[in-house]
């Protein structure tokens, strides 16, 4: 099996995901990053300038031996499979995951939707909202999100959480997360996790600053 995950060159949660469950499953992949100009091109005619195709125009793009995939969610989640990251015979474990891919779907859509003079508000008001609900959804007895290992949906938590208090999106306070004991304990448990940390010494530009949680 040939695997290519295309995506830019920086750690984000919709790219992430994929990368980080391949490498804890130690599945060969290329990781191909390409730069804006090109992914101008890609927007436009919908292929790399290799040709390879690229599904809506948009990244990231997983190709599996010639096939091309697209959309984030899907991605994480046929990588969750082939990694064991994601349940293939437990739907009630499935849904649990991909319910928290979703609200985070719902919270970059906040983000993202709000000019960056109004962040501050926003922040106090439905971003914090969305938090408060995410937190109390959140059952740390068996630590993880769902089941007692691992899943795409941690590695979401993490990437998206390392993200937000990154300091790299104005009008964020950089301890938003301070009052959100049990989405903080999922972040600190796969920021300790040995191949999360490999993959981050391997793979992470190296002007990359890393948060505490």
């Amino acid at each position: 099996m040939q695997i290519t995950l295309i995506y830019f060159d920086f750690p984000f949660r919709r790219a992430e995901i994929a990368r980080i469950s391949l490498f804890i499953g130690n599945i060969d992949f290329q990781d191909l990053r390409i730069n804006s100009d090109e992914f101008q091109r890609v927007k436009s005619n919908g292929h790399l300038d290799n040709g390879v195709k690229i599904p809506f125009h948009q990244l990231p793009c997983l190709v599996v031996d010639k096939v091309s995939i697209a959309q984030s969610a899907g991605i994480g989640r046929y990588c969750g499979k082939l990694t064991n990251l994601y349940p293939i015979n437990n739907a009630i474990e499935a849904a649990q995951i991909d319910q928290f891919l979703d609200i985070l779907t719902d919270i970059t859509v906040l983000i993202s939707s709000t000019k960056t003079e109004d962040r501050k508000e926003m922040a106090r008001g439905e971003l914090s909202r969305k938090l408060s609900i995410l937190n109390k959804n959140i059952d740390n007895k068996n630590n993880y999100l769902v089941g007692n290992s691992i899943t795409i949906a941690d590695i979401a938590i993490w990437s998206f959480m390392s993200w937000l208090i990154s300091g790299k999106l104005e009008g964020i306070p950089l301890d938003i997360l301070k009052e959100y004991e049990n989405i903080t304990k999922v972040c600190k448990l796969v920021d300790v996790h040995p191949k999360v940390n490999e993959w981050i010494n391997k793979a992470y530009p190296k002007n990359y600053s890393r948060v505490a949680f």
